[in-house]
Protein backbone atom coordinates (compact mmCIF):
# COMPACT_ATOMS: atom_id res chain seq x y z
CA UNK A 1 0.00 0.00 0.00
CA UNK A 2 1.33 3.16 -0.81
CA UNK A 3 0.80 6.05 1.53
CA UNK A 4 -1.05 8.86 0.40
CA UNK A 5 0.11 11.53 3.48
CA UNK A 6 1.77 11.57 6.50
CA UNK A 7 0.03 13.83 9.39
CA UNK A 8 2.06 15.03 12.33
CA UNK A 9 0.61 16.42 15.58
CA UNK A 10 1.90 17.14 18.76
CA UNK A 11 1.08 18.60 22.46
CA UNK A 12 3.69 20.78 24.16
CA UNK A 13 5.16 17.55 25.54
CA UNK A 14 6.24 16.08 22.19
CA UNK A 15 6.77 19.32 20.21
CA UNK A 16 10.82 18.60 20.51
CA UNK A 17 10.33 14.86 19.35
CA UNK A 18 7.64 15.85 16.28
CA UNK A 19 10.34 18.39 15.20
CA UNK A 20 13.08 16.01 14.91
CA UNK A 21 11.04 13.00 13.19
CA UNK A 22 10.09 16.59 10.53
CA UNK A 23 13.98 16.89 9.85
CA UNK A 24 14.25 12.65 9.81
CA UNK A 25 11.54 12.55 6.99
CA UNK A 26 12.88 16.03 5.21
CA UNK A 27 16.21 13.90 4.96
CA UNK A 28 14.99 11.04 3.83
CA UNK A 29 12.13 12.57 1.61
CA UNK A 30 9.29 11.50 3.28
CA UNK A 31 6.57 14.03 2.75
CA UNK A 32 4.54 14.85 5.80
CA UNK A 33 2.01 17.73 6.69
CA UNK A 34 2.63 19.16 10.07
CA UNK A 35 -0.96 19.78 11.88
CA UNK A 36 0.40 21.76 14.85
CA UNK A 37 1.43 22.74 17.58
CA UNK A 38 3.55 24.71 15.07
CA UNK A 39 5.11 26.20 18.01
CA UNK A 40 6.24 25.31 21.28
CA UNK A 41 3.34 26.35 23.78
CA UNK A 42 3.17 24.39 27.20
CA UNK A 43 -0.64 25.47 27.42
CA UNK A 44 -1.94 23.73 24.85
CA UNK A 45 -4.47 20.59 24.69
CA UNK A 46 -3.29 17.40 23.05
CA UNK A 47 -6.96 16.26 22.16
CA UNK A 48 -7.00 19.30 19.61
CA UNK A 49 -3.91 17.91 17.47
CA UNK A 50 -5.35 14.39 17.82
CA UNK A 51 -9.17 15.24 16.81
CA UNK A 52 -6.76 17.41 13.74
CA UNK A 53 -4.55 15.03 12.81
CA UNK A 54 -7.69 11.82 13.62
CA UNK A 55 -9.87 13.84 11.04
CA UNK A 56 -7.60 14.11 8.57
CA UNK A 57 -6.30 10.07 8.70
CA UNK A 58 -10.19 9.10 8.81
CA UNK A 59 -10.98 11.06 5.36
CA UNK A 60 -8.31 9.41 3.17
CA UNK A 61 -8.05 5.46 3.36
CA UNK A 62 -4.72 5.43 2.23
CA UNK A 63 -2.79 8.02 4.92
CA UNK A 64 -1.28 7.48 7.90
CA UNK A 65 -0.92 9.95 11.38
CA UNK A 66 1.69 10.53 13.95
CA UNK A 67 1.09 12.01 17.29
CA UNK A 68 3.33 12.37 20.46
CA UNK A 69 2.23 13.88 23.36
CA UNK A 70 3.89 12.81 27.23
CA UNK A 71 3.32 9.25 26.96
CA UNK A 72 1.67 8.88 23.69
CA UNK A 73 -1.58 7.49 25.76
CA UNK A 74 -3.60 10.46 25.90
CA UNK A 75 -3.25 11.37 22.13
CA UNK A 76 -4.13 7.72 20.97
CA UNK A 77 -7.61 7.69 23.57
CA UNK A 78 -8.51 11.56 21.58
CA UNK A 79 -7.65 10.23 18.21
CA UNK A 80 -10.07 7.34 19.07
CA UNK A 81 -13.11 8.97 19.12
CA UNK A 82 -13.06 9.60 15.76
CA UNK A 83 -14.59 7.84 13.62
CA UNK A 84 -12.91 5.36 11.19
CA UNK A 85 -9.51 5.51 13.99
CA UNK A 86 -7.48 3.09 14.97
CA UNK A 87 -4.84 4.97 17.14
CA UNK A 88 -2.10 2.85 18.77
CA UNK A 89 0.68 4.00 21.08
CA UNK A 90 3.12 1.09 19.97
CA UNK A 91 6.18 1.11 22.68
CA UNK A 92 8.67 -1.30 21.14
CA UNK A 93 9.13 -2.84 17.74
CA UNK A 94 6.82 -5.99 18.28
CA UNK A 95 3.74 -3.59 19.24
CA UNK A 96 4.52 -1.33 16.39
CA UNK A 97 4.55 -4.43 14.13
CA UNK A 98 1.42 -5.90 15.31
CA UNK A 99 -0.31 -3.17 15.23
CA UNK A 100 -0.28 -3.34 11.61
CA UNK A 101 -0.09 -6.38 10.73
CA UNK A 102 -3.02 -7.42 12.75
CA UNK A 103 -4.75 -4.72 13.50
CA UNK A 104 -4.34 -2.48 10.61
CA UNK A 105 -3.71 0.37 12.79
CA UNK A 106 -3.33 4.02 10.63
CA UNK A 107 -2.37 6.14 13.44
CA UNK A 108 0.33 6.00 15.78
CA UNK A 109 1.24 7.92 18.88
CA UNK A 110 4.99 8.20 20.52
CA UNK A 111 5.91 9.02 23.39
CA UNK A 112 7.73 12.23 23.92
CA UNK A 113 8.73 12.18 27.06
CA UNK A 114 10.41 8.69 27.77
CA UNK A 115 11.53 7.81 24.20
CA UNK A 116 14.79 8.28 22.69
CA UNK A 117 14.38 9.79 19.09
CA UNK A 118 16.19 6.63 18.17
CA UNK A 119 13.59 4.50 19.74
CA UNK A 120 11.03 6.63 18.54
CA UNK A 121 12.51 6.57 14.79
CA UNK A 122 12.78 2.86 14.65
CA UNK A 123 9.36 2.14 16.11
CA UNK A 124 7.81 4.65 13.48
CA UNK A 125 9.83 2.85 10.50
CA UNK A 126 8.88 -0.55 11.62
CA UNK A 127 5.24 1.27 12.04
CA UNK A 128 4.98 3.36 8.35
CA UNK A 129 6.63 -0.43 6.35
CA UNK A 130 4.67 -3.11 7.85
CA UNK A 131 1.56 -3.76 5.98
CA UNK A 132 -1.86 -4.83 7.03
CA UNK A 133 -2.01 -8.82 6.90
CA UNK A 134 -5.41 -8.75 5.21
CA UNK A 135 -6.09 -12.65 6.74
CA UNK A 136 -9.81 -12.76 7.20
CA UNK A 137 -9.76 -13.04 11.04
CA UNK A 138 -8.33 -9.68 11.40
CA UNK A 139 -10.47 -8.40 8.81
CA UNK A 140 -13.69 -9.76 10.07
CA UNK A 141 -12.93 -8.18 13.68
CA UNK A 142 -11.82 -5.22 11.83
CA UNK A 143 -15.65 -4.93 10.42
CA UNK A 144 -17.04 -5.88 13.93
CA UNK A 145 -15.39 -2.03 15.11
CA UNK A 146 -16.87 -0.74 12.00
CA UNK A 147 -20.34 -1.61 12.65
CA UNK A 148 -20.00 -0.36 16.71
CA UNK A 149 -18.64 2.62 14.92
CA UNK A 150 -22.03 3.11 12.86
CA UNK A 151 -24.51 2.08 15.68
CA UNK A 152 -23.42 5.12 17.93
Amino acid sequence: MKISNIYLGSDHAGFALKEKLKKYFSEKKIKYIDMGNLKYDENDDYPQYAFLVGEKVAADKNAKGILVCGSGIGMSIAANKVKGIRAVAPYDAYSAKMSRLDNDSNICALNGKRFSFEKAKSILNIWLSTEFSQKSRHIRRLKKISAFERKK
